[in-house]
């Protein structure tokens, strides 16, 4: 359909809209069953044997029986406000003489359509006349000693159509579900949104163009408006999240106590009220989203019996924020997103008033259709983040680093995902796919379709999946890329790296290379590298030792670009000869003894193991010596440095460890291995460090003093 004749076509909508409404009321619609399969709660049950979801079930041979005490109720959520007119109770033998139906907004405050004292059981027929979202049935009194028990409760009326721009319903029955739109199908072909909110004016028509049709936030606040204009001005929805500890799943975004912190949680629901009760009208929204991983990532905060107290804890305010919402805002379903299937029985048992479930799975996104078949749901779900396999999912390569997909499997990975959602019809509502982003660091490059602003294969693979375009000038195809030596590379040395790549467009290719340190220091950007060659490179190792990431860039100077990246294992250049101060005596100025991982002490330079080390205080100046344990004859010294390395130092001699005289110094130090060409001899040696290259303290993996 073309959105942009749409857009013109508004005006005289709108004009139609008008003339409708002074015109006077629309005639009334035919009754429908509202209540089959739609979310029911209780307040209380027999047992697991009669459920408060069988009395909407549709099936006259199950039952829900309640306590055997008064009063007791049963309340079903039609999923958006209607005009009721009718309610039918088929009672089991356990039936009330005296209840009322009572309809609701928001599910605490209620009005009573229907009354009696005298019911007499069987098969009851009500017309009622109300409008609500929410129907329940209150009894307060049995007859005989049993409590209440019900075949079915079925609730007819027709869906209330409410004016205002973008009107978003979760509409159907059990496994026949749809989203829809101001009454039209809404499957969401969605991206996650990664651009700061300042660029979506100018990136908007971009995902338009390739067919996207909904993109999804983390977060809701004061600076969200620009982005709602923006994809109301290009025909796109936005999937409106509200961030909550601790967000990130298995990367805890902070620790909550659900069960305790009021503080919080009014805090937080204060906040959701607010930018919903903003933003409800906006053309924009496609839904609310309240949390991110948070169950799963409750096990970074808690475990055993407090783990599962806080997860059910969490699922309260879970289902709280949406009756919030709900109360605030009818227009809009609310959902939940986690990381995990095995988060959905929460949902089931404590959240009774999302509208649908969410999940972000990436590898195992084709299991999530038979998750919801094994646990019996009775609601729809969306993917809120899918894609390529992630980090936490592949094999580990030989340097025992997450093996990262190719751009043809990531390419692929898409496709797959997009292809598993579409094979659950009337339950899967469709994807937002991770990522729209523009970030060229670790992650963007492992998950961005558009990594540094410039299109990957997975750009065209979710343009063609999301509007079936194909062809245009497209990315170069990195086939194949091996390094020569990647276990052992000596720092500082060379490597080489060949690569099979073509162009489908036999456009010329240009090349770059950067390193990633996330491995070594946590970092996630990206360094350059040096190197020569094309096809096959001669490159330059870095110097710090420790497993890299090496990326190589295959541009085509149309916008388009290939990454293929490796791990290598940068280890200190080998030194000939007999390393004098292995094993030997060694002292320093000071050393960390305390903190994670300490302690560091002085012999751990000296005992031949690049994975222990030397740590020493904060300050300026410190020393490491070793006694050789006589005078002898070295020509070489190695130093081999932890990320806290030493900028400015002399190495020092001396035959009584009192007089000392310099035999080397720098003011330039960088860190990595040091190989320094030193002839001279004594009994004694030490590096006296006066300048730290990094806020902490100095740090060797090895202190080498060699003789040939």
């Amino acid at each position: 359909m073309d959105r942009p004749s749409l857009r013109r076509a508004v005006p005289a909508l709108v004009a139609l809209l008008l003339a409708g409404l002074l015109a006077g009321p629309s005639p009334a619609h035919a009754a429908t069953l509202l209540s089959q399969g739609r979310p029911v709660t209780a307040s209380s049950t027999e047992g697991a044997g009669t459920p408060a979801s069988a009395a909407v079930d549709g099936d006259p041979g199950t039952r829900w029986a309640s306590a055997w005490s008064d009063p007791q109720w049963l309340q079903v959520d039609l999923g958006a406000p209607a005009d009721l007119s009718e309610v039918t109770l088929s009672w089991e033998a356990a039936y009330a003489t005296a209840y009322e139906i009572q309809i609701s907004d928001n599910a605490s405050s209620w009005q009573t359509v229907y009354s009696t004292t005298t019911a007499t059981g069987g098969t009851q027929t009500l017309a009622v006349t109300g409008h609500g979202r929410y129907v329940r049935l209150y009894g307060t009194h049995r007859v005989g000693g049993y409590g209440y028990s019900l075949w079915e409760f079925q609730v007819k009326g027709a869906t209330a159509t409410q004016d205002g721009p973008g009107v978003t319903r979760v509409t159907g029955t059990q496994g026949n579900w749809q989203l829809t739109v101001d009454g039209m199908p809404w499957t969401v072909k969605g991206l996650t949104w990664g651009p700061p909110v300042g660029e979506a004016a100018t990136r908007m028509p971009e995902l338009h163009a390739i067919g996207v049709n909904t993109v999804r936030t983390w977060g809701t606040d004061g600076t969200t408006q620009p982005l709602l204009d923006a994809a109301a001005a290009n025909g796109i929805k936005v999937v409106n999240g509200f961030w909550l500890q601790p967000g990130g799943g298995p990367g805890s975004g902070g620790c909550v106590d659900y069960t305790t912190d009021a503080n919080y949680k009014t805090t937080m629901l204060t906040e959701i009220r607010k930018w919903v009760t903003a933003y409800k009208t906006h053309p924009g929204v496609l839904m609310w989203n309240v949390g991110n991983e948070s169950i799963l990532g409750m096990q970074n905060c808690y475990s055993g019996t407090q783990l599962e107290q806080e997860r059910i804890a969490y699922t309260r305010f879970v289902e709280e924020a949406a009756q919030a919402i709900h109360a605030i805002d009818a227009n809009h379903p609310v959902t939940s997103t986690d990381a995990w299937t095995g988060a959905w029985p929460y949902y089931k048992a404590y959240a009774p008033s999302l509208d649908l479930y969410s999940v972000n799975s990436y590898a195992q996104v084709c299991q999530v259709k038979q998750d919801w078949l094994a646990g019996g749901y009775t609601k729809p779900y969306i993917i809120t983040e899918t894609g390529p396999a992630g980090e936490w999912e592949v094999p580990n390569d030989a340097n025992g680093v997450p093996t990262e997909p190719t751009d043809q499997q990531k390419r692929d990975g898409y496709v797959t995902a997009w292809n598993c959602v579409l094979a659950h019809p009337g339950v899967a509502l469709g994807a937002t796919l991770f990522h729209y982003g523009t970030e060229g660091d670790f992650g963007g490059v492992w998950f961005n379709i558009t990594t540094g602003n410039e299109k990957r294969l997975s750009w065209y693979a979710v343009r063609k999946l999301y509007s079936g375009q194909t062809g245009g000038n497209t990315p170069p195809v990195i086939a194949s890329m091996n390094l020569s030596r990647s276990t052992d590379v000596p720092a500082g040395g060379t490597f080489t790296l060949t690569a099979n790549v073509s162009d489908p467009d036999g456009d010329p290719i240009g090349y770059t290379m950067g390193y990633n340190s996330k491995y070594i220091t946590n970092a996630s950007g990206l360094i350059p590298a040096q190197f020569t060659g094309s096809g096959t490179f001669t490159v330059t190792a870095p110097q710090q030792l420790g497993v890299w990431k090496i990326y190589l860039y295959a541009r085509d100077g149309h916008g388009n670009v290939g990454i293929e990246t490796r791990s290598l294992r940068v280890v200190a250049p080998p030194v000939p000869g007999m390393n004098l101060a292995r094993g030997a005596a060694t002292t320093a100025s000071s050393y960390q003894a305390d903190g994670p991982g300490a302690p560091y002490p002085p012999q751990a330079a000296t005992d031949g193991n690049t994975a222990t080390r030397w740590a020493s205080a904060w300050s300026d100046p410190q020393w490491l010596q070793v006694d050789l344990g006589r005078s002898q004859a070295f020509e070489h010294v190695q130093l081999v440095w932890e990320a806290a390395f030493g900028k400015a130092y002399e190495i020092q001699v001396s035959d009584d460890a009192a007089n000392w005289r310099p035999v080397y110094a720098t003011t330039s130090g960088d860190g990595g291995a040091d190989d320094l060409a030193i002839s001279a001899t004594a009994r004694y040696v030490r590096v006296h460090a006066t300048q730290r290259g990094t806020a902490y303290g100095y740090s060797l993996y090895e202190f080498g003093v060699y003789h040939s």
